[in-house]
């Protein structure tokens, strides 16, 4: 299930909508950054109780 997250990009700081697969469980990958094209963390939290969380990270800054 595709759940759309929106987050603030760690270098640009533009607010950009990010898919999110919460079917797979937590998770972290990099995805580059719609606006400035540079690659953040991404890290997916499932929790049945809390919902889904996510939270993104500069590259070098390791999440």
């Amino acid at each position: 299930m595709l759940d759309f997250v929106d987050i603030h990009c760690p270098y640009c700081g533009e607010s950009i909508e990010i898919a999110v697969d919460t079917s797979a469980g937590g998770q972290s990958y990099v995805e580059d950054c719609q606006v400035c094209c540079r690659p953040m963390n991404v890290r997916v939290t499932v929790d049945e109780e809390e919902g889904v969380s996510v939270s993104v990270s500069a590259e070098n800054e390791g999440g």
